[in-house]
């Protein structure tokens, strides 16, 4: 009995003095508010489930944000949200493809400030479809996450070259929003549209499992291949008042992106663990990850890649088929900014 009751009162002691260290460790480690960053808070767009954001995801993850002063909330916004709160400034950056620019001529208040990375959209159909090129989509229905998003703007373009029409009004190709990549998809199957224009990962997941087979590949297109198809625009309002707060984003993106270009298979990690978009295949998305060719330091360092020269390839594209007015020389001009990332 005596035996039984010390060791009760020792174990009771032990527990007394757990809690009580759990305490003062917890009054040392006190949660970092926004005032201890140097930028505070701030949100940016990084709920849309696109594997391609890994940049966002990893800068959040890996602490890169922090690091350059920023207390980031991911957010999920649609396209008409992003473009709000970049003219007021309470979004100072997003990510996006050339989908803005028609928005930018519109008098939407944002640069052009650095490339993203190369192609992340697949156009699927089903495994009978007739359907094996741009021609063949007279009259068709094109499924897509939302009108005037990425994957309409790069149909658009796509067909437009192939000399069809992309303008609803004028009835050659019919364009249907899904808000769920997933309702889209199944639409497809069940033969409601004709063609899914999708973000990755969900194309590719269902190409391999033998569900539909890709039409077109962004990544692979000769009229994209090789080029930045996404960029980074910062709101004109947070440039003109800190531009200093936009090289400080664009140094924690940089980081993310040469993570990223380095160790893939970790980054896959991070994203399947936070489940930041809709893929559990690893294979497959290190493959997809690989594909989009984010820049590393080194390349970054080398010049390898013109981001101007891609920001006028596609505006001359829009261009072409009546979607911008601005010649793309001129558009080009005025529109990208290039910053100085290392000031303060």
């Amino acid at each position: 009995m005596r035996k039984t009751f010390i060791a009760k009162r020792l174990g009771s002691a032990a527990l007394i003095l757990t809690l009580a260290m759990a305490s003062l460790a917890g009054c040392g480690n006190k949660a970092a508010s926004s005032s201890d960053y140097k930028y505070g808070k701030i949100q940016i767009p990084g709920k849309d489930g696109a594997l391609c954001g890994a940049p966002t995801y990893v800068a959040y993850e890996k602490g890169f944000f922090a690091e350059e002063g920023f207390d980031v909330e991911l957010i999920s916004t649609d396209f008409e949200a992003r473009k709000i709160g970049l003219n007021n400034g309470t979004i100072p950056m997003v990510n996006g493809d050339f989908q803005f620019f028609p928005s930018i001529e519109e008098g939407v208040g944002v640069k052009v400030v650095d490339g993203f990375h190369n192609g992340c959209i697949k156009f699927v159909v089903r495994p009978d479809s007739d359907i094996s090129k741009a021609e063949d989509l007279r009259g068709k229905k094109i499924g897509v996450d939302e009108i005037g998003g990425t994957p309409h703007q790069v149909a658009s373009v796509w067909v437009e070259q192939a000399g069809i029409s992309a303008l609803q009004e004028d009835g050659e190709i019919t364009f249907l929003p899904y808000s769920d990549g997933n309702l889209e998809l199944a639409a497809l199957l069940n033969g409601d549209i004709d063609v899914a224009a999708m973000w990755d990962p969900l194309g590719s997941v269902a190409e391999k499992e033998g569900k539909v087979k890709v039409l077109f590949d962004l990544s692979k297109d000769p009229a994209f291949a090789g080029k930045y198809c996404c960029f980074l625009f910062a709101s004109n309002k947070v440039l003109e008042s800190d531009p200093g707060k936009v090289a400080a984003l664009l140094r924690a993106y940089h980081k993310a992106q040469d993570w990223i270009s380095k160790n893939p298979e970790e980054a896959v990690d991070l994203i399947i663990e936070g489940k930041y978009s809709q893929i559990s295949d690893k294979e497959l998305a290190v493959q997809l990850i690989k594909s989009y060719e984010y820049p590393s330091a080194e390349s970054r360092a080398a010049g390898e890649h013109s981001i101007q020269g891609d920001v006028e390839y596609f505006s001359n594209a829009l261009n072409e088929i009546g979607y911008l007015k601005t010649p793309s020389s001129e558009f080009t001009e005025k529109n990208y900014y290039k910053l100085d990332v290392n000031q303060e």
